[in-house]
């Protein structure tokens, strides 16, 4: 019998194993504008995403991309033998949440210095396997008709 911070801890880590996430740290981008990329693949399948990703203008659309591929690469050691176009992958939820500010001096007239802040951010995706209605309908019927 545990106490009841293992108990908590332990259900933590077993919904943890059917999470596939990825991370990117100190992005050199400011969260306003990667926001704009996350806001464009939020919700939608891998395959797709990464299209978006890989034609967008968006300067930090390169770094998103590479940051779901290793989404992807997770999802693909936690699940050996299963095919990712069998799994319909999608993302789950994107997370752009600010990082470290590199605060400078500017040189201003009269001599004045103006401030810049030099913003960061930190990327979080996480994939999410969606069951198809047909699948869903095939394995209702499974089970009736097992009954």
């Amino acid at each position: 019998m545990g106490s009841r911070k293992h108990i908590v801890a332990e259900a933590r880590k077993k919904a943890k194993k059917n999470l596939y996430m990825a991370k990117l740290v100190n992005n050199p981008s400011s969260p306003r504008k990667a926001r704009l990329i996350a806001d464009a693949i939020r919700g939608v399948d891998v395959d797709k995403a990464l299209g978006i990703l890989q034609y967008s203008q968006k300067e930090s659309a390169l770094k998103f991309r590479k940051l779901l591929l290793s989404a992807i690469a997770n999802w693909q050691s936690k699940n050996e033998g299963k095919r990712i176009e069998e799994s319909n992958l999608y993302v789950k939820s994107i997370l752009v949440d600010g990082g470290r500010q590199v605060k400078r001096l500017r040189t201003a007239p009269q001599g004045r210095g103006y401030r810049i802040k030099k913003r960061s951010n930190h990327v979080t995706i996480v994939l999410e396997g969606r069951e198809d209605t047909k699948t869903q309908v095939a394995q209702g019927l499974k089970t009736e008709e097992s009954k």
